[in-house]
């Protein structure tokens, strides 16, 4: 007995599909953007991979002109002031490692302290009922439109009158209770919070303390990372209050000492290789930061409720 060959059917040929212009044009202009965003930092990179007697010369040149490590020897204080003014610099000194200890403490200590205070308000206008919420509440989001400098004036004079110029507890006195947008941010995320465990909770004798840290915090985990993440990245970067108050080489932090840096030219000429090294140098860590946790920060505020 014979079987008879079944053949498969043929599969239609797979259609080409248009070229579309549209998307075309989309990634074009992110890449473009792309390419503008990275621009800036590599010119950094360049100029600080550079001498500064090359650099007058090879102004337009998009590689190193003539390739030294010395402006990082001079950032971390592995090059004497007779050796950098040889290889083009000014001879000025940075006191790299301090800057970056005031640095990180003062991120640090303002970053904890502003998140955490500003969780426990956040759940207060969140979870709790008293009279007047919702005037208060509007009352925050107003200040967030009261430009920073307007209270930079009240600040000073009420850190100078404690006597606690150019000391770590004025850096971070300003900042280290709560901020407006955290409030926000965080409130919105609690409010989309499931109140049955927390009900759940009172039910067996909990309190607002208790429901707080044990359910809130840990189911919050995500949203407070992200905003310390943020208020990390901002106070690395703050300037003018560091400027204002902390003036003494013990408390001045890496954005200061920059400026500092570039303005202390005995030859005249700012050390451009050593400043944008010293530059580089100091961005590093937010920059990793945020390419660590980026996508986090993404999926938070939308999670947050923020649109």
């Amino acid at each position: 007995m014979t079987t008879a060959k079944v053949s498969a059917p043929a599969r239609p040929a797979a259609r080409r599909r248009p070229f579309n212009w549209r998307r075309a044009a989309a990634w074009a202009l992110v890449a473009l953007a792309v390419a503008v965003s990275i621009l800036p930092f590599y010119w950094i990179l360049r100029t600080a991979l550079s001498t500064n007697g090359s650099l007058a010369g090879n102004a337009t040149n998009l590689l190193p002109a003539d390739f030294n490590l010395g402006a990082f020897k001079r950032v971390f204080g592995l090059q004497s002031p007779e050796e950098a003014v040889a290889e083009g610099g000014s001879g000025a000194q940075i006191d790299f490692w301090s800057y970056l200890r005031n640095s990180v403490l003062f991120a640090s200590i303002t970053t904890t302290g502003a998140v955490f205070f500003s969780a426990m308000a956040a759940y207060a206008f969140a979870r709790l009922r008293w009279r007047g919420r919702n005037l208060v509440f509007s009352l925050f989001l107003a200040t967030m439109m009261v430009p920073p400098i307007f209270t930079a004036l009240p600040n000073f004079l009420l850190i100078k009158n404690l006597g606690l110029l150019n000391t770590l507890a004025g850096l971070v006195l300003p900042y280290i209770f709560m901020t407006p947008f955290a409030i926000f941010f965080l409130r919105q995320f609690f409010l989309n919070m499931s109140r049955e465990v927390e009900e759940a909770a009172m039910l067996d004798g909990a309190k607002h303390l208790r429901i707080f840290f044990q359910i809130i915090l840990p189911n919050a985990a995500a949203p407070i990372a992200t905003l310390a993440l943020l208020t990390f990245i901002g106070q690395w970067n703050e300037y003018f209050w560091p400027l204002l108050v902390g003036q003494d080489e013990s408390v001045r932090v890496l954005t200061v000492g920059l400026g500092v840096f570039k303005s202390q030219s005995p030859q005249g000429a700012p050390d451009w290789s050593g400043l944008m090294a010293a530059t580089l140098v100091s961005a590093l860590p937010v920059l990793i930061l945020f390419a660590a946790f980026g996508k986090k920060i993404v999926n938070s505020i939308g999670f947050s409720g923020i649109k």
